[in-house]
């Protein structure tokens, strides 16, 4: 169980990082997104800490980044 949410954690902080990097030509609306995105997923590991809940809140944190961006 341990080494699932260890491996969610670093799967969020790859893709935290390697969307930060890619922001340069995005819209505003995308980049919220992808900060939502990254900010849910955080959030959700450290919630419900297992991959499920990563996932859970990167979804419903991009959905909120994507509609703050409008």
């Amino acid at each position: 169980m341990k080494s699932i949410r260890q491996l969610g954690t670093f799967a969020t902080i790859v893709a935290l990082v390697a969307s930060l990097s890619a922001c340069e030509g995005m819209t505003t609306r995308q980049r919220d997104t992808v900060i939502g995105a990254g900010v849910g997923g955080v959030a959700g590991g450290l919630i419900g800490g297992n991959a499920l809940s990563t996932i859970g809140g990167a979804a419903a944190g991009g959905i909120i980044g994507n509609q703050v961006g409008k």
